[in-house]
C-alpha cells in the first residue's frame, strides 16, 4: 500500500511540475512576441531614419572643396 501511495504523490509531484513548465513556457511566449513586436518596430524607425537621411534631412550633400576660404 505504502508503494502505491508513493507512486500517486510521485505522479501528483509530476503533474504540478508540468502545469508550472506549461505556464513558464506561456510566458515565454508572450515575451517573445512583444519583444519581436518591439524589434519591428525599431527596425522601421531605422529604415525611416535611413531614409530621410538620404533623400536630404540633413541638406545636401556638402563639398568641403566649395566650403574653401577664398584666399586658398
Amino acid at each position: 500500500m505504502q508503494h502505491r501511495h508513493d507512486i500517486e504523490r510521485r505522479l501528483t509531484d509530476l503533474e504540478i511540475k508540468a502545469s508550472f513548465t506549461e505556464d513558464s513556457l506561456d510566458q515565454l511566449n508572450q515575451i517573445i512576441v512583444r519583444q519581436q513586436q518591439q524589434i519591428d518596430i525599431l527596425t522601421r524607425e531605422i529604415a525611416h531614419l535611413r531614409q530621410s537621411s538620404t533623400d536630404g534631412g540633413l541638406g545636401p550633400a556638402r563639398n568641403l572643396r566649395d566650403e574653401l576660404p577664398p584666399h586658398y
